[in-house]
């Protein structure tokens, strides 16, 4: 029997073949190969009157793959659909069971939650079909961000300098616009504190006779300064043990914040370093995934890693070590699909897998490894300390823990983000007064909410229902990279373009662009992943009230004047301005569409030599309409001439052709004649 394997990643087919032996083939879709196409209505590829019908097509560059898939399929007797385990996954295998017409007799779908021999073993030997329902859920949110981000782009692109919008990333864009809007009108508040240093430790002055002070100016703080002396009677000394726990494993957001704190990694770059952790990596004697399924928003652990891990915990660390599993808060947009991110093995230590890793994916798969580690070893406990000083009616407090048991701070330590400060046993002062080193007094304002972080903003999606765990690092690469936000100091600041883009949705669009409709509407995606609500009737609400909204925006939306460059329009005079189009900006007549003249902008660099080809132009740098740097003519397009590599200015003696500076070396392209 022959037996085929599609996985998404190429990446996966040597390991997983090894695994299955030499009566699977494994091959790799290479990720989707289809999508809506681009035509019909507005472009969507949906047909709105027709139930919001999806036509689909390859994408583009992607008949060789599928035609090889169709080759292998037809060549195989039973077809393993083995993409990846979530919403997306589910997506990709029905889009391959559906454009390559496999029988349903043919066909069995499979998940990997890990690429380790066992669990796939143990998957291809337990199969089950495509879940239809989840494929709905991905293929309404495929049409839903369609829909939106096709029409409110085109809006946005004709009526203000934005280049796009959409469904999560504008309300992304949202948050930080009304936080920067929240730390412009923050009046600061001075206020002033008064502080007891005892060389290790100090006090803060928190009440006179028994109620809160507050030191408003520093007049106030100079008159209670000379009310105070050095010594300071011990009102009480209060001990109480308490427990640390650890946290449980990781999920992808919280993998992407901490990986953003601890390792300063952006989630683009967490997240694609965690898929080759997971896809295998060789280790010499074996091809293993490391980490489990890396986009998941559950921190379940499977019983057989939870008793290898206990095991490791007591052979390594001892029996008062072992701790137990930490099940996190229940969130009620949780998909339970499969395993927090956790490694496949505890025996595989950060160390003994270093060396076939680069430096960065060791960082992050030892912060994996050591947070599952710590997730099931005990509480740490802690001694927590209260003392209240008084002086002349003033009270004083301090806080501070003395570390009594580390359990598993023994291997989370370096991770951990709180410091105890250790206060002095003060049983050894029998007099019952210690004395202050010196007492200050420092002035203060309040500060507003900080700006947002790559991981405070990812918490804030997550914890607002906003965006899943496969969305996250795209919905925070696209701000940045349409230019809406900047990154200053790794906080997050809206641009203009930004500010104006929120404030034309918002003045529009607040019903739908907002948390909470965009919060319900991935509830809505869940409920059609779990059967219980229609697709197609989900659709019509949303485009019954979206539609006209847009229809609305076209007609009243002020559209935004075009920025004048202060030069005339050599063919009628009117003013030149700056346009965008499809790519980028560009100078043109502001008396279009009477006339049509467009500037010729060529980034030019001390226009490098006289063209060889007409002699009336000269070589310049430009650009293609993708960005990839060339030089050509200026005459253009009366003048074609162009070439990939800079030109040195020289001529060569043999052809007359121009010599070029090709990777360090001066040479002729046409008779490739060195000049030097």
């Amino acid at each position: 029997m022959r037996n085929l394997v599609i996985v998404e990643s190429p990446a996966k087919c040597k390991t997983i073949e090894k695994y299955l032996g030499s009566e699977y083939k494994v091959v790799s879709s290479k990720g989707h190969i289809r999508d809506l196409a681009t035509t019909g209505k507005f472009g969507l590829g949906v047909d709105v009157e027709n139930d919001f019908k999806p036509n689909y097509v390859i994408i583009k560059g992607k008949n060789k793959d599928v035609n090889n898939l169709k080759k292998e399929v037809n060549n195989a007797d039973i077809v393993y659909l083995a993409t990846d385990p979530d919403r997306e996954g589910e997506t990709i295998s029905w889009h391959i069971y559906d454009e390559l017409k496999i029988p349903d007799n043919k066909y069995k779908r499979v998940v990997f939650n890990e690429i380790t021999k066992n669990v796939v073993i143990d998957a291809i030997n337990n199969p089950g079909l495509i879940n239809i329902n989840l494929v709905k859920s991905g293929e309404t949110r495929r049409i839903l961000d369609r829909i939106i981000g096709f029409r409110l782009s085109k809006l946005m692109q004709r009526k203000t300098g934005g280049k796009s919008a959409g469904r999560v990333q504008s309300v992304a864009l949202k948050l930080i616009v009304d936080r920067e809007r929240e730390i412009r009108a923050f009046v600061p508040k001075e206020y002033w504190l008064i502080e007891a240093d005892f060389n290790s430790f100090k006090a803060v002055l928190e009440k006179y006779h028994g109620k809160n002070i507050e030191i408003p100016d520093e007049f106030s703080a100079n008159e209670i300064l000379d009310k105070l002396t050095r010594s300071f009677n011990i009102e009480s000394v209060s001990e109480k043990e308490k427990n640390k726990s650890a946290r449980e494993v990781f999920k992808t957001s919280t993998l992407q914040q901490m990986a953003s704190v601890k390792l300063n990694f952006a989630p683009s770059k967490t997240m694609k370093i965690a898929q080759k952790l997971y896809e295998g990596v060789d280790l010499g004697s074996e091809t293993v995934g490391l980490i489990t399924y890396m986009r998941t928003d559950s921190v379940r652990i499977s019983d057989s890693f939870v008793g290898e891990t206990y095991n490791y915990i007591k052979n390594k660390y001892g029996e008062d070590y072992v701790g137990y599993v930490k099940k996190g808060k229940k969130n009620e947009n949780m998909q339970d699909a499969h395993e927090g991110i956790r490694p496949t093995s505890i025996l595989r230590t950060p160390e003994e897998v270093k060396p076939y890793l680069s430096n960065d994916e060791y960082k992050l798969y030892r912060l994996i490894y050591i947070r599952a580690l710590a997730s099931l070893m005990k509480d740490a406990k802690v001694l927590a300390t209260t003392v209240i000083l008084e002086n002349n009616g003033y009270t004083f407090k301090a806080n501070g823990s003395v570390l009594v048991f580390d359990g598993y701070l023994k291997v989370y330590q370096e991770y951990e983000d709180s410091e105890d400060v250790i206060l002095p046993d003060f049983k050894n002062y029998k007099s019952g007064v210690i004395t202050a080193d010196k007492i200050t007094k420092t002035q203060h304002f309040t500060k507003p909410a900080a700006r947002y972080t790559e991981s405070s903003l990812i918490k804030e999606l997550e914890s607002l229902g906003i965006g899943r765990p496969s969305t996250y690092a795209t919905i925070v690469g696209t701000i940045k990279d349409r230019g809406y936000v900047v990154l200053k100091d790794k906080k997050f600041e809206p641009t203009e373009i930004g500010e104006e883009t929120t404030d034309k949705l918002q003045e529009f669009f607040s019903d739908i662009v907002n948390v909470e409709y965009t919060a319900n509407m991935e509830h809505d995606l869940d409920e059609i992943a779990d059967a219980k609500k229609d697709n197609i009737k989900v659709l019509h609400d949303f485009y019954d009230e979206f539609e006209p909204l847009v229809e609305k925006a076209f007609k009243e939306m002020e559209k935004k004047a075009p920025e004048t460059t202060g030069e005339a329009c050599p063919e009628c005079g009117g003013n030149l301005v700056i346009r965008s189009g499809k790519y980028g900006e560009f100078v043109a007549c502001s008396n279009y569409p009477t006339c049509k003249y467009i500037k010729k902008e060529v980034k030019e660099i001390n226009e490098i030599c006289p063209c060889p080809k007409c002699n009336k132009g000269m070589i310049v740098e430009r650009k293609t309409k993708k960005g990839k740097i060339f030089y050509g003519c200026n005459n253009y397009p009366k003048c074609n001439y162009a070439l990939w590599y800079k030109p040195t200015g020289e001529i060569c003696p043999t052809c007359g052709e121009l010599i070029v500076d090709k990777n360090g070396s001066n040479i002729c392209l046409n008779c490739s004649e060195n000049s030097d």
